[in-house]
Parts: structure tokens; sequence; C-alpha cells
């Protein structure tokens, strides 16, 4: 496992190994830690650099069709319901693959050092500098080896702090990876929705971009779903639901606009263990 990292992980699990070990813990999250019965053994990461490929900015149906005067239609179009045809598909795709190649790169440092698992993971995402559709994507967190003799069939990966992952621990639960659902939706701004939409328009609901955002994020759910099951968890603690909108120019219409919607559900599945242990009770305060 170690001649399979870079030369500059390995000299950080030489380093580790020998009893130095480094962490992205807080005073708080060390302490939790322990008293869940678990150690830090040092600090991990992976990353990788993707190029987005040119589907991204190629032509993609927006899911117009051009009509008579005013007899056009829109429908909203996800990146899973293209079929797998290039475009957003294309471009999830890779998020997805550039995502686990950091976060198998992460885990691979874990078990190099002996651990059972990673908490306190971050996925970070940056524009790779001088290269135009290229992004670096980083995953990091504190790998942890649990006291007893029990250990895990696979090393697990979980956002959850310090703090979170002793009450996890404690009430029963553990974490086996981390959970990711993307989806991304576009829609033709028609002219029914720029008749919602325009500033003349009063106080109304526009449909069509609410057509759009629930779709999107439908998918998204539906994607960190499977992927909990593919690790054959019971269900998924979120972290974040993060969700970005832009609008661009048409290829289908001239003097129109398409809404773009990217939607990043991320969390930690989790499945339940037997255990003897329970939840600590909370200290009671008595005024004087």
């Amino acid at each position: 496992m170690v001649t399979e990292l870079p030369p500059g992980a390995q000299a950080r699990m030489s380093q580790a190994r020998r009893g130095t070990w480094t962490s992205g813990l807080s005073v708080d999250e060390f302490a939790c830690l322990r008293a869940a019965g678990f150690e830090p053994v040092g600090q991990v990461m992976g990353s990788t650099v993707h190029n987005l490929g040119w589907w991204f900015g190629s032509r993609i149906d927006c899911g117009y069709r051009a009509g008579g005067f005013f007899g056009g239609s829109s429908r909203t179009v996800t990146s899973g319901s293209q079929g797998g045809w290039g475009g957003y598909a294309t471009y999830t795709d890779t998020l997805y693959r550039a995502r686990r190649t950091a976060m198998g790169r992460m885990a691979a440092e874990c078990a190099a050092l002996g651990g059972d698992g990673v908490v306190a993971v971050r996925l970070n995402i940056a524009p790779f500098q001088g290269a135009p559709n290229h992004l670096e994507f980083q995953a990091f967190g504190t790998a942890v080896r649990a006291a007893g003799d029990v250990r895990p069939g696979r090393v697990f990966l979980s956002h959850l702090t310090g703090q979170d992952f002793g009450k996890l621990i404690s009430s029963g639960w553990v974490p086996v990876d981390l959970a990711l659902g993307i989806s991304i939706g576009v829609r033709h701004d028609d002219w029914q929705v720029s008749r919602s939409s325009g500033m003349f328009a009063g106080n109304q609901e526009v449909d069509g971009w609410t057509e759009l955002m629930s779709a999107t994020r439908n998918e998204a759910r539906r994607h960190v779903t499977a992927d909990a099951a593919r690790a054959a968890a019971e269900g998924v603690v979120l972290s974040s639901i993060d969700l970005h909108v832009r609008e661009r120019e048409c290829s289908y219409s001239e003097n129109r606009h398409d809404h773009v919607v990217e939607a990043t559900f991320t969390g930690t599945s989790i499945v339940r263990f037997e255990t003897t242990a329970r939840p600590p009770r909370s200290l009671a305060i008595m005024r004087l």
C-alpha cells in the first residue's frame, strides 16, 4: 500500500509511524475521540487534477422545442435524463470520479498508517491555475484507530467532527463512507417564464424555475441515497446541500437564455452496530 503512494506521502507516513503524528483536530475533538475509544494516527490527504473536457462547453439540449408564434415549449432536462450523452452527464461523471479518486488516495494513506478510518473529512475543489477547464479535487482529514481489537472490514470515511463522531459511536452507529449526490438541471427561459418573471409581472410563482429547482434537487437526493445503498449503509447524515444557479445564452433560440442549476449533496453514510455502550447522560446542574 505504501509503495502506491507518492514520495511526499510516503515520507509523511514514515514520520507518523515513528510516533510523531499531526492532525486537523481541535482540543475538544481530540478529547471526544479519546472518550469514544479512538486515537489519531496522522493527518491524511488525497488530490487529483481533472480535465472537464470539451464536452462541458458543447451544445447541450435545454429542453426547448420551437413552435409557431408563442408556440414553443420548454421542459427541465437534468444530467441524469440525458441518457449518458455528453454535456452535463459527462461533467457530473467527472465530478464523481475525481472526488472518488481523491478520497481513495486519502483512504490509502489511512491504511498505510494502520488507521481504521478518517474523520473530519473536507472536500475542496479549486481551479488549476493556467489550465482552463481543469480543477483540482482535494480531500483532507485525520486518520484514527480504535483502541480495541475489533477492526472494520474497510477504511471508513466521515465528514463528522470529533465531537459528532463520538456521539455517533456512543449511540450505536458507525460511519461507513462519504456519500455524494450530484445533479445538474437546465431549462430554457421561454416566453411563459419571461412573462412570469418580468419586472411588471407582479407577485406570482415562476412555475418553470420552480420545476427546475425541484427536479435538480430531487435527482441529487436520489443519487446520494443510491451512493449510501452501494456502501450497504442504512442512512445518511448530511453535512451540506449546495445549490448554484447561473444563466447562459441558449444555443437553440436567439435572444433567449437558459438557467442552469447545480445541486450537490454531501454526507456520511452510517450503519448500526451492537454495543453495550450508552450515550452519556447530561450532568444536572442545581442552582444554589
